[in-house]
């Protein structure tokens, strides 16, 4: 990359194969780039970072006069101040944001915690876990993101017309390989390896994540980019989870209530005993989750800053059931957010359906063992909108289409977030209200799932 003065601008001069560039580049004036866009105003719309906003960066593409195949083509970009200070401030302040909302917010729980559970917890009780996985998790994404970069698992980025997503086509993915196995493994070492309750959760994370795993390795195998067919992922999430409904029936699960297949609502509802019709619903739950945090991962950050506070909200309302359980939200929670500083806006990796489908079955693992179910569907707010734009989109396509001979559309694309971009909405501001909406989100169904027990 070279940089050459344009009227008081700083240039920056991209070329594929830099060992290979001109040694001199004649300088061009802004009357001169004003002559090349008019020439070609379609080129030059086309090449315009409109990612990038009211932010001042356009690029234009000047083509070889070397006439070598080699040497591609030479790309223009006009780079500002003010905008390394806005990306400073959208890469950072975000998470900035979403970590002192948490950090505040299980610290809260921790100084009256044992208030709640009735018995002698140790200080920090939810606020370690956090951390400690939070730590571990960026520490090690600094050394698996770059092995997953050099192993060339990486998944092409969807454009939406003229709307780009990222300056890279591609992005390293299969982040769930090591941000779900950190979060599992420090709920156990936390819990002494003596809660049945976090070993079942864990195992079906795994299981979950496994499934992702192959629907990813598919993905990559494939020339159109596809993974495991719609009707057998589901089949397989549908067999964990109906698999663990009926571990959850045998196994010796804690309860205050001292019976299982309870799901606590608030008054005047009360205690609600669902029976035989329990295990159907933890198998709903559980196909539910996976696909819901799947929808929602498509930007930068977006499911994994909203999984942590589902996360944390989850670890709150199991606290008076099963505190150990609790642990497992807040180490769980830690991970995600751990993996969004490597997810976050410009990410450098996704967390692929390894990721999204661990999520989804912790999650739900959760709200099996303790029966807060209502509190998780709150909580997930965000993630429920995304799946309900592509079914309200798919629905009304095709009964318009059934009607009138032609399919119109509610959305301009889903999921909704993508709807959002096209309406001209930033990636970071999407982001950003998702995180608000799901903090409030949140906050009610802790608050719910408290009052409820």
């Amino acid at each position: 990359m070279r940089s050459i003065p344009l009227s008081g601008s700083s240039y920056r001069i991209h070329h594929p194969n830099p060992f290979r560039c001109p040694e001199s580049l004649p300088l061009l004036s802004v009357t001169r780039l004003r002559v090349l866009q008019s020439r070609s105003p379609s080129s030059f719309k086309d090449s315009f970072d409109y990612d990038s906003g009211d932010i001042f960066a356009a690029a234009y593409s000047i083509s070889s006069s070397e006439g070598e195949e080699s040497d591609g083509e030479y790309g223009l970009n006009v780079v500002t101040e003010t905008t390394a200070q806005r990306l400073a401030k959208i890469r950072y302040g975000i998470n900035l944001g979403l970590l002192a909302f948490l950090t505040l917010l299980l610290l809260f729980m921790d100084s009256f915690a044992w208030k709640i559970v009735r018995l002698p917890l140790p200080p920090y009780f939810l606020s370690l876990p956090f951390f400690t996985s939070a730590i571990l998790v960026t520490l090690a994404g600094y050394i698996c993101v770059p092995m997953l970069d050099r192993m060339k698992v990486h998944e092409p980025i969807r454009r939406l017309g003229l709307v780009t997503h990222s300056r890279r086509q591609t992005i390293p993915t299969m982040g769930g390989l090591f941000f779900v196995p950190i979060g599992v493994i420090v709920a156990i070492a936390m819990t002494k390896f003596s809660s049945i309750e976090v070993a079942g959760a864990a195992a079906v994370t795994v299981l979950f994540a496994a499934v992702g795993l192959v629907d990813d390795f598919l993905s990559l195998c494939s020339d159109n980019n596809n993974g495991l067919s719609a009707k057998i992922q589901l089949l397989l999430e549908g067999a964990v989870g109906t698999g663990f409904a009926f571990w959850l029936e045998r196994a010796s699960i804690s309860s205050p209530y001292g019976m299982k297949m309870l799901v606590p609502l608030p008054s005047p509802l009360g205690l609600i005993c669902l029976g035989k019709l329990y295990l159907l619903l933890t198998s709903l739950y559980f196909v539910s989750m996976g696909n819901l945090v799947k929808a929602t991962d498509g930007l930068d950050g977006l499911a994994g800053g909203i999984a942590a506070l589902a996360f944390v909200a989850m670890a709150i309302v199991v606290l008076p059931i099963c505190s150990d359980l609790s642990i497992f939200g807040a180490s769980m929670a830690g991970a995600c957010f751990g993996f969004l500083l490597h997810n976050r806006y410009r990410a450098s990796v996704s967390m692929g359906g390894t990721g999204s489908l661990a999520i989804g079955g912790a999650l739900a693992a959760m709200a099996a063992c303790s029966g807060m179910f209502l509190p998780l569907f709150i909580s997930s707010g965000v993630s429920i909108l995304e799946a309900a734009s592509v079914i309200i989109q798919v629905a009304f396509y095709s009964a318009t289409k059934r009607l009138k001979g032609k399919g119109r559309r509610v959305f301009k694309t889903v999921p909704f977030h993508h709807h959002l971009r096209l309406s001209g909405l930033k990636e970071p501001m999407i982001v950003t209200m998702a995180y608000v909406i799901s903090s409030l989100l949140s906050l009610s169904a802790a608050y719910i799932g408290l009052i409820s027990v």
